[in-house]
């Protein structure tokens, strides 16, 4: 079932976790949601992953067939788990942590009945601390995709032709970086946020207020998906933000760079953009393990505020409370840097920084990169020119 490259890093990631369960005094766990499945055995499958404090993590697996690993039981129903525990020679827990956030109220209920009504924890915002520590292979699977990511903003220049609209431009990328291997699915954890390969906002269509928790929205080509390009004709003066998601190997970046259509004469807009690279310089050379999240927001917000350009930090008609955020399997994970986030930021971290700013009659301006927290400080994982790239 495992990969044998993967053998010893899940070995790693299986520690994590009983340590995190030891620490929250919980006896076992039970994994079934799909981000968590691949994390804990390098694959997606239809079943569970079961992990106790001292014992060998069992597999219970319902589709595909076929897989073969000493530790997996074939499942007809989650009702089987028992029947294969005590043939396994596994005590019955007496307390057992489920995906709380992940799991329907029916599915929670059912494996909770499975297990005499011990599950009484929730594993989601544990397993999520657990993930938002990167092994050293996980931060390498994110510079790859992030070398990768970086060559789809190159490649727009080659895109551009005038007369084309924003969502040209976005389906134009979308198939580059399907050539360069990306997965084509854009992962996010929770029910506010979904979106297809990422978001290309044009002119006005930036200010457009989105009912998803993205940093800026943009009005989309549907109703039924109200984020993004939007059909917008890229005229000379405007901006043009291309903020794909970089999902090449399983692991997420986040990157954003910004585009001109000809020149751009906004001195505002070009001082905004300034303030972005300021506070990504200032990122840079101060962060480090033991830096509180919220640190990060409040620096990037005083610093919008005592260049006059707070009403247009992260949006314009409506504001994120936010300025960056963990990525990894998901695009949207742990740490939250937002002004009362409660993290602190830890070796091995990853996450998205994207201070930007809407300007009226011109479009967004502003960068998002993707950093890893190393011992001493940062890593940048998506390098690419920061400055507003002129098209013509």
């Amino acid at each position: 079932m495992f990969e044998k490259e993967l053998k010893g890093e899940l070995e790693i990631r299986w520690s994590k976790i009983k340590n995190a369960i030891k620490a929250a005094n919980i006896e076992s766990c039970l994994i079934s949601d799909t981000i968590n499945l691949y994390y804990t055995t390098g694959r997606v499958f239809n079943g569970y992953t079961y992990i106790t404090q001292n014992r060998e993590p069992l597999f219970f697996v319902r589709r595909p067939i076929g897989l073969v690993n000493g530790k997996i039981s074939y499942i007809r129903k989650a009702e089987d788990i028992i029947e294969k525990l005590e043939k396994l020679g596994y005590p019955i827990p007496a307390s057992i942590a489920l995906e709380a956030d992940s799991l329907t109220y029916n599915e929670y209920n059912r494996l909770a009945s499975v297990f005499n009504d011990s599950a009484k924890y929730n594993l989601t915002p544990i397993i999520r601390d657990v993930r938002a520590i990167k092994t050293p292979y996980e931060i390498e699977k994110m510079r790859e995709s992030g070398r990768r990511h970086a060559a789809v903003c190159a490649h727009v220049t080659s895109v551009y032709q005038d007369g084309m609209t924003d969502d040209e431009v976005c389906i134009e990328l979308e198939g580059y970086a399907r050539r360069l291997g990306n997965l084509g699915i854009f992962r996010i954890f929770g029910s506010s946020m979904e979106i297809f390969m990422g978001s290309v906002l044009a002119g006005e269509n930036a200010d457009t207020p989105s009912p998803y928790d993205f940093a800026l929205g943009g009005e989309g080509i549907s109703s039924s998906l109200p984020v993004g390009a939007n059909g917008t004709i890229l005229k000379p003066g405007m901006t043009l933000m291309v903020d794909m998601g970089g999902n090449f190997t399983g692991y997420m970046t986040d990157m954003t760079r910004v585009y001109s259509i000809r020149e751009l004469k906004s001195d505002l807009a070009k001082s905004a953009h300034q303030a972005s690279l300021d506070i990504h310089k200032w990122v840079r050379e101060n962060v480090k393990p033991g830096i509180a999240a919220a640190d990060i927001y409040n620096y990037a917000l005083e610093l919008a505020k005592s260049r006059q350009l707070d009403k247009y930090f992260m949006g314009h008609k409506q504001q994120a409370g936010f300025v960056g955020h963990g990525v990894g399997l998901e695009i949207n994970e742990s740490p939250v840097l937002a002004p009362r986030s409660k993290h602190i930021l830890a070796e091995g971290m990853t996450f998205a920084l994207e201070p930007k700013f809407v300007i009226p009659g011109v479009g967004a301006v502003g960068i998002e990169n993707t950093y890893a927290v190393t011992s001493t400080g940062t890593e940048l994982l998506t390098l690419f020119n920061e400055d507003i790239i002129e098209l013509s």
